[in-house]
């Protein structure tokens, strides 16, 4: 999401790709907001106050998807093996899978959980 709404070229060409196809629906999960709203109060991410401060709005105008953090999402994620410790990608990982959505992430460590990983 960050990439994206920054038109940053570290996302992939793939990724952009299909994030831009208006064929496909685009959901942007809840650990991503939280994610982005952490790292800006932490001052990890000074230029991503709109999305920290509103990332519903955010959303909404790209005409993408909020994608909540179920009780079957947190508990997968906290039963996955592996040394993956951030919870953030724990999430996205269990969200990935639970939802049979493919995941766009650079994060090539995921796909030794069998995830349809987009990059």
């Amino acid at each position: 999401m960050l990439w994206w709404s920054a038109d940053d070229s570290a996302l992939a060409s793939t990724a952009r790709a299909a994030i831009g196809d208006p064929t496909h629906e685009i959901f942007v999960s809840a650990a991503s907001a939280w994610e982005i709203a952490t790292k800006f109060r932490l001052g990890k991410l000074s230029d991503a106050e709109i999305l920290a401060l509103d990332i519903t709005s955010a959303i909404a105008n790209q005409g993408f998807q909020e994608l909540p953090i179920t009780i079957a999402h947190a508990q997968r994620a906290g039963g996955l093996p592996g040394p993956i410790r951030d919870p953030f990608d724990r999430i996205l990982i269990a969200q990935s899978i639970l939802e049979a959505m493919s995941l766009i992430s650079n994060e090539a460590a995921f796909d030794r959980y069998g995830i349809a990983r987009l990059w």
